[in-house]
């Protein structure tokens, strides 16, 4: 091989070697760079975010408890919204599962509405008589001495002094000795006696004696129950006056209280299953006979009477009655009805969380409804849904947290996104009713009674919180509508009627839980007339537990700031957050 091949072969290989370095330095240390890059890339993508199924403004790097209550912590779920709705928040099977979220098809059905009513049994007014002294003079003696006592018709209950009686006696002696000449005296003088009650045979006996009667008997006209004692021994009464009152039991009224908002689903001629406190495990039934014309204007009741036929003697007057009717709207067909745990309601919009389901997953959707009248523990949907749409049922404020912490449309946000509480300022400042000082000082004693019942069931007190509630209603009763003018007279009665409605049974709650599931309505009417008319002097704050109400929230009212939960109690003393201060 010659020189020169050599050198040639020389600097080729040189070259080689030179750009496979350079080759290396460029381009092999970019792709390590690289790798690297894309490895701590997907190292922290990887990194999993922790949080509360109940309380999903929990965010932590590393699982554990949730600091509010408690429960163990589950990764955060990155969304894949492809080919959704881009307002529809998407929920897994395990966090519906531990949000305890349930739905149900949407469905026609008829409009029944079981309304509960309370009442009292009560005298029939037709079977009710005054006794009273045929005689006028005085009382020598009582034979009925008490009330509640049971007489019969002829049955002798005093004895009266008369000396008017005494006169016309001798009047009728005399006249019997002219009775061959003048019989028209004779018969004018028994007739004065008969005009005062006295029997054939009263008269016969005291002609057959020639002597006069210096007491004679009062006699029982009907039989029944005296009620009523006007009279003591001694007294002097006079002719027609009233000495006992007598009350035929063998049928009784129990007359049921219907509120104002009920007056549609009630009317003559229902049928009312009815219960009385003192005879438990006994039901009666009856039929509505007659409704009040006129509501009382203090109480917004009117009565609904159902006759009873009580020949054994088992309703007394006073006894408490507890019924049921169970009545269909009049003029509806077959309409959608909605369980009461679907819909959250801010005072303004009533909606509801409708499901839907893809190749990604499980999604929930706000849908703003229009709601009718309430049907225990379901509302009638008037406009928003649709038969077959299905819909979240249960846990649908979980839901509705979520979508707040996404950004989406919720409850307390509105479609544009605007933050919760400038939109609650101005739907405040919007629909404010200004009252007079008369008017919010007689809202006082409302809101004593329900910050005290709110405290009792914070405490886990049911004797107090129950007490506290029925004072409550006692207060509600006692506020003069008169104080309310203009646009504040009609907004206070339709919360007079929301809150009177709700503490309508209070005194029949045998436990806490029953105060607890009252306190829940009474609160958004509070909360509700605490914005619209300001009556407070100091800041009231509006606080939310997302886990009450079977872990669909509930709200309430507080003086403090501090956290105590009235529907929880120790249990999870601390369990909510303040949401709304209105000053």
């Amino acid at each position: 091989m010659k020189a020169t091949d050599k050198k040639i072969i020389i600097i080729a290989s040189a070259t080689l070697i030179i750009g496979l370095l350079m080759g290396w330095l460029l381009f092999g240390g970019n792709s390590v760079s690289h790798n690297d890059s894309k490895q701590v890339s997907s190292e922290t993508t990887t990194e999993t975010i922790w949080t509360c199924s109940m309380h999903p403004q929990i965010r932590q790097n590393e699982p554990g408890d949730c600091p509010i209550c408690g429960m163990d912590l589950i990764p955060l779920e990155e969304e894949e919204n492809e080919g959704i709705d881009p307002n529809a928040i998407r929920m897994s099977p395990t966090a519906m599962q531990l949000a305890n979220v349930s739905t149900a098809i949407v469905e026609e059905m008829g409009t029944t509405k079981k309304i509960q009513l309370t009442g009292k049994v009560q005298t029939d007014e037709r079977l009710v008589n005054s006794q009273a002294s045929h005689i006028p003079g005085r009382i020598e003696k009582l034979l009925v001495n008490f009330t509640g006592e049971f007489v019969k018709k002829g049955q002798t209950i005093a004895y009266i002094y008369s000396p008017d009686l005494a006169t016309a006696q001798e009047e009728l002696l005399e006249a019997q000795k002219i009775a061959d000449y003048q019989p028209e005296l004779f018969d004018a003088a028994k007739g004065k006696l008969k005009n005062w009650k006295l029997s054939d045979r009263q008269i016969q006996h005291i002609l057959s004696t020639g002597s006069t009667q210096t007491n004679f008997p009062i006699i029982a006209d009907i039989s029944g129950y005296i009620t009523s004692k006007n009279v003591n021994l001694g007294d002097y009464v006079k002719r027609g006056e009233p000495i006992y009152e007598i009350a035929n039991l063998s049928k009784v009224w129990i007359l049921f209280d219907v509120y104002e908002s009920e007056m549609s689903w009630i009317k003559k001629g229902d049928e009312v299953e009815f219960t009385i406190a003192s005879l438990p495990g006994e039901v009666f039934n009856g039929t509505i006979s007659f409704i009040d014309p006129v509501i009382d204007s203090k109480t917004r009741v009117a009565k609904a009477r159902v006759e009873f036929n009580n020949k054994n003697g088992q309703l007394k007057p006073e006894m408490f009655a507890s019924g049921i009717v169970k009545s269909t709207l009049p003029k509806q067909s077959n309409a959608i009805v909605v369980p009461k745990t679907a819909v959250m309601w801010t005072g303004k919009r009533s909606v509801v969380y409708v499901k839907s389901s893809s190749d990604k997953g499980v999604n929930f959707i706000l849908r703003e409804v229009t709601l009718g009248a309430a049907l225990g523990d379901s509302y009638l949907v008037k406009d928003g849904l649709m038969k077959g749409e299905e819909i979240a049922t249960n846990g649908t404020f979980s839901i509705d947290a979520a979508a707040q912490l996404a950004g989406k449309p919720s409850m307390m946000s509105p479609e544009d996104g605007t933050d919760i509480a400038e939109d609650n300022h101005e739907s405040h400042s919007v629909s404010s009713i200004s009252i007079s000082s008369k008017a919010k000082k007689a809202l006082q004693p409302l809101y004593t009674s329900y910050f005290e019942w709110k405290s009792a069931l914070a405490d886990d007190n049911f004797e107090e919180a129950k007490e506290n509630a029925i004072g409550m209603k006692s207060a509600l009763a006692n506020i003069d509508m008169e104080l309310f003018k203009d646009d504040a007279h009609h907004t206070w009665m339709t919360y007079q009627e929301n809150i009177g409605e709700n503490l309508e049974h209070v005194e029949h709650t045998k436990d806490i839980e029953a105060l607890r599931k009252i306190f829940q309505p009474v609160s958004n009417a509070m909360i509700e007339m605490t914005t619209t008319f300001h009556p407070n002097d100091d800041v009231i704050y509006v606080q939310h537990c997302p886990m009450a109400d079977n872990n669909n929230g509930a709200d309430w009212l507080s003086k403090e700031e501090e956290i105590l939960n009235p529907y929880f109690g120790d249990m999870m003393l601390n369990c909510g957050e303040v949401t709304q201060e209105i000053k």
